[in-house]
Parts: structure tokens; C-alpha cells; sequence
């Protein structure tokens, strides 16, 4: 995300994700799983892509994870942009990571059902759509404790 994005996810992530399970900055996932084996190819790969624009986003709605609450994404281009990389790795590409997925970030995750609903309600109550800024594409490997970043590229084109 842009800085001011970042700046605003993070801070709402500080004050609603349990303090003890909230070791990520705030992010948008693309995949969950790719074989430490595509990291190299990974990189080359996110470097080519990020050499043009940033896909235009924006953040439409406020969404129930059940036991959390999260942002939608509205991006057909970042879409377009997670289905190029994952014909790329098509054959290595994990169940869960085969499928389309509902981009969104995570503010709020694994609290009791009813503190969810009521951080739902509050966020909605106040909610506007609003563009998003994606200023780059990045991958981390998670090691059984920290996650390392292993890539990290912005976009280097014009909007």
C-alpha cells in the first residue's frame, strides 16, 4: 500500500487485532504458499511486473471474517495481476492458492464472534468507498516464527 494507506491500516490493526497475534503489518494477500523453491523466480518475476503502473484499487466495503473484520479490495488490475503469477506457478500452486481470491485486509481476526459483529457494525456505520494506493508487490517467507521478506518491488510506472 501507499504510505498514508499503510499508515491508516496499521493503526487500526494496533487497535483492534489481539495485540499477542499481531506480528504482520497491515497487507493485502495474494497467496498464501508458494515452495520456497519459487523465491528466486518469484523475485525476477515481481521485478518485471513492477516495472509498470500500480492497478488501481480501491477500498469498497467492510467485511465479516466470521471471527474478524476486514476491508474489501475493489481491483480488477491487481487481480488480473495475482492470475499472471499464478499461471506462472501454476503446477506448484498450494488447494488453497488455486482459487480466486476475496482481496480484503485484515483489521480484526480470531476474537469472539460477537466483538467481531460489534467492530463490523462500528466500521459500516461510517464507511465511504475510497481509492487505495498500491505501491508495490513484496513476498515474505515464514520461517516458524518472524516472517523474512524475501522480495520487495514498487511500481515503477505512471497511474
Amino acid at each position: 500500500m501507499g504510505a498514508a494507506d499503510q499508515h491508516v491500516f496499521d493503526a487500526l490493526r494496533a487497535r483492534h487485532y489481539p495485540p499477542g497475534r499481531n506480528r504482520l503489518r497491515a497487507h493485502i494477500t495474494l497467496f498464501h504458499q508458494l515452495p520456497p523453491s519459487c523465491l528466486g523466480e518469484l523475485d525476477r518475476l515481481l521485478k518485471a511486473i513492477a516495472a509498470g503502473a500500480p492497478p488501481p484499487a480501491a477500498i469498497g466495503g467492510v467485511i465479516s471474517l466470521d471471527r474478524g473484520v476486514a476491508y474489501r479490495v475493489d481491483s480488477p488490475a491487481l487481480l488480473a495481476i495475482r492470475e499472471a503469477i499464478a499461471d506462472w506457478f501454476a503446477g506448484s500452486l498450494s488447494a488453497q492458492d488455486r482459487g480466486v481470491p476475496r482481496l480484503h485486509i485484515t483489521v480484526q481476526n480470531k476474537v469472539a464472534s460477537a466483538a467481531a459483529r460489534a467492530l463490523l457494525a462500528e466500521l459500516r456505520r461510517d464507511f465511504r468507498a475510497r481509492p487505495l494506493a498500491i505501491a508495490g508487490l513484496a513476498a515474505h517467507y515464514y520461517r516458524g516464527g518472524p516472517w523474512e521478506t524475501v522480495a520487495t518491488r514498487n511500481f515503477r510506472g505512471r497511474s
